[in-house]
């Protein structure tokens, strides 16, 4: 055999070995790679947080990029709750305002919205509700508003909805009333505000109330009240459009500067551009209270705040400062005055006038002639026909009154009472005293006797008009004080009578049986009227409106004060079918209360319809059924017995016996006889009296119940209107 050389080794071999022998070499080798991945480990670390840094940044900055093009309010919806349509006209405007702004609005009739299914929506919506909600008779809701409100009453405290049911939903809410209902001014908008709240809903602007009463109204009026709010909520709302807070409340310590100004925004006297001095500042903080404190909700965060007792000092003394102090002056209220910061009380400050702008243009559109700040004058439509020979009203027929020779009139506009057959709708003003600016009698009726003859000079000319009756008709003779409101209720009201009277002026006023003082204070007048539309305290209510609370005694002690009366009164009696025509014996027991010289009763006048009043042609009787009515209700009358009828005007006379004299009816009038003895009564001081059946005068065989005529004056020739639209205006 041959041995195998020592140096031959494999390939694995030779590699081992020589990695054996260079060993310190490769251990250096490793070394040095472990170093260097150790070293860029760590220098990664150090740039990661830089990184990250940056990522966030740019992160940041996308994220505000998209908040930035969020949409905080997609859209405004107004509902309203409206009976005479106020609310509506304000809803309608309100859109119009928020729309400009480039705001989506909707108007919703809240008859057509059912809460139930569609309110809780709004919480993720976005928009903004706005309710607009007067309140109606006795405090309740308007009728389109009865079932919204009724739901929302339930829920606020049904258990199955929570408390957190509108959660989310951001709402605000203006309320219209009137001040002169004092048991429920305003109501159905507390009420409503109340129970969203309730419902965990978010009150973006406190609660606004518009007062129909222009005496307490804090601006005015209830349109100029709505004005108001509306600036602030538009302001507010742009606020919210661009996703800004709650702004600051003002409420900084005294000293320190407002360190949330930029974060929320600069308040609304600053974004107006207006300059406010430190004294009307702090007058306001005091009467424009919180959104919170104004509403009467609290809501969760302020519920919980509290007042520093030593604090207290400081507020009671701005609260007196601002509000005024009660001094000693006759025991009237001493305020501070806003624009000039002078004391002054409260008769020395300018009344309102009764006459807002609003209601000028309503009432002038309706073809009345205004006088003054309280009064005005409208033509009857009988003066109208009589120009023509076309017949007289029933005044003619009844008491021998020249209808085209009757000025109608009113010395103030306002009334105690919103009657549902008022043929003026409600547009004019309500009240339970004289609050308002008031105007000289003389005045009042030289204006009166101007406008109402430069009404007869548009006559002049007009085919039919009779010659010798225009020019009659230029030289008032009657004035009929019962166009609208309560004359009574001017202050001057006996000044006025008697400078009617001294213009040999014949004076027919007409009263609401709400103020019996003022009866017992009236001076003579031609003749008295009181209106009894209904003979018990619940129809009265019902048909009426009354404004005062004890509006029952108030009425049955002006009828005693009637009976007190030695001129000529009357009980003006107006039938409302399925109303007031069943109260036959409650009406004879009234009637023996007053002891009426006449009882005109008189179907209702149907004027229209009227969102005011739920009154129909169906409760219009007709002149057979006000017939058979006055028939059974003389029945029941020993002293009284039926006189006179006109059946135009759906009206019939009863009378006393008395005015039947030897077999004839005697309920004409004397007026010459009459303007005789009122001027020896004033002469005399008072002490020369007379009475009713002192100045009476025959009346026309025409114009007597059951007569061929029906009370049309044969002088005349009945007129048959066709396809005309009917005229409802006259007394």
């Amino acid at each position: 055999l041959r041995a195998v050389p020592p140096d031959v080794h494999s390939p694995t071999e030779n590699y081992l070995l020589w990695m054996w022998n260079n060993r310190l070499y490769v251990y250096s080798a490793a070394a040095l790679l472990l170093g260097f991945c150790f070293l860029l480990q760590v220098t990664r670390r150090k740039v990661s947080p830089a990184l990250d840094s940056g990522l966030k940044v740019q992160k940041a900055a996308k994220n505000s990029s998209d908040e930035d093009a969020d949409v905080h309010v997609s859209g405004v919806k107004i509902f309203y709750g409206s009976q005479t349509g106020t609310a509506k006209g304000f809803a309608s405007e309100l859109s119009q305002e928020v729309q400009a702004l480039g705001i989506p609005a909707e108007v919703i009739d809240m008859k057509d919205f059912d809460p139930d299914d569609r309110l809780a929506d709004e919480c993720v919506s976005k928009s903004v509700c706005v309710f607009l909600v007067a309140t109606y008779t006795d405090g309740r809701p308007t009728q389109n508003a009865e079932w919204f409100c009724k739901w929302l009453e339930e829920a606020s405290t049904d258990f199955r909805y929570g408390n957190s049911f509108l959660k989310g939903l951001r709402y605000a809410v203006f309320g219209l009333g009137n001040s002169v209902y004092v048991g429920h001014y305003n109501t159905v908008g507390t009420n409503v505000d109340k129970w969203l709240w309730m419902l965990s809903a978010r009150r973006v602007l406190s609660r606004g109330e518009g007062d129909g009463n222009v005496v307490k109204s804090r601006h005015g009026s209830v349109q100029a009240d709505f004005r108001a709010w509306k600036v602030r909520f538009l302001s507010r709302l742009r606020a919210l459009a661009r996703g800004e807070k709650k702004s600051c409340s003002g409420n900084c310590k005294s000293g320190a500067s407002c360190k949330n100004r930029k974060k929320h925004g600069a308040p609304e006297e600053e974004e107006h551009g207006s300059e406010v001095t430190e004294n009307t500042r702090e007058v306001e903080l005091i009467e424009s209270s919180s959104e919170e404190e104004e509403s009467g909700w609290p809501d969760e965060k302020t519920s919980r705040s509290v007042v520093d007792v030593e604090d207290l000092g400081n507020i009671m003394n701005s609260v007196k400062k601002a509000k005024g102090v009660k001094g000693e002056q006759g025991g009237q209220m001493v305020k501070l005055s806003k624009h000039n910061g002078v004391m002054k009380t409260e008769d020395e400050e300018e009344r309102r006038e009764m006459i807002t702008p609003a209601l000028r243009e309503a009432l002038t559109k309706q073809g009345y002639k205004l006088i003054g700040s309280h009064s005005g004058v409208k033509l009857c439509r009988w003066t109208k026909s009589m120009l023509r020979g076309r017949g007289g009203c029933y005044k003619h027929t009844f008491y021998g009154i020249e209808s085209h020779r009757c000025m109608e009139t009113t010395p103030s506009l306002a009334c105690a009472n919103k009657c549902v057959f008022c043929w003026r709708h409600h547009t004019n003003p309500v009240g339970t005293e004289w609050r308002w600016k008031m105007d000289p009698a003389e005045k009042i009726l030289q204006d009166s006797l101007e406008k109402h003859q430069n009404m007869i000079r548009q006559f002049r000319g007009v085919p039919g008009v009779k010659p010798e009756r225009y020019e009659e008709g230029l030289a008032a003779k009657h004035c009929a004080l019962s166009l609208v409101g309560e004359p009574i209720m001017y202050p001057e009201i006996n000044t006025f009578l008697r400078l009617l009277h001294s213009h040999r002026i014949s004076s027919f006023l007409v009263t609401n049986a709400q103020f019996p003082e003022e009866i017992r204070n009236l001076v003579p007048v031609t003749q008295l009227y009181v209106s009894v539309d209904a003979s018990t305290k619940d129809s009265l209510k019902k048909i009426d409106r009354p404004l005062f609370k004890d509006f029952w005694p108030r009425f049955l002690d002006c009828l005693r004060a009637l009976g007190e009366k030695k001129q000529r009164t009357v009980y003006r009696l107006t039938l409302v079918k399925a109303w007031n025509v069943e109260e036959l014996q409650a009406y004879a027991e009234l009637i023996a209360l007053g002891q009426p010289d006449f009882i005109e009763v008189k179907g209702v006048t149907y004027c229209g319809e009227s969102s005011a009043s739920s009154l129909t042609m169906a409760n219009v009787p007709w002149h057979q059924e006000v017939v058979a009515f006055v028939q059974q209700l003389a029945d029941m009358l020993p002293h009284y017995q039926i006189a006179c009828e006109h059946e135009h005007s759906n009206c019939l006379l009863i009378a006393h016996r008395k005015f039947k004299v030897n077999g004839e009816w005697r309920t004409w009038i004397d007026y010459d006889r009459f303007q005789d003895l009122v001027q020896a009564h004033e002469d005399s001081g008072g002490q020369q009296t007379f009475s009713a059946l002192d100045y009476t005068a025959k009346t026309p065989s025409w114009a007597l119940f059951g007569s061929n005529e029906q009370g049309f004056d044969p002088a005349d020739t009945r007129f048959q209107r066709r396809n005309k639209t009917k005229d409802i205006s006259g007394c």
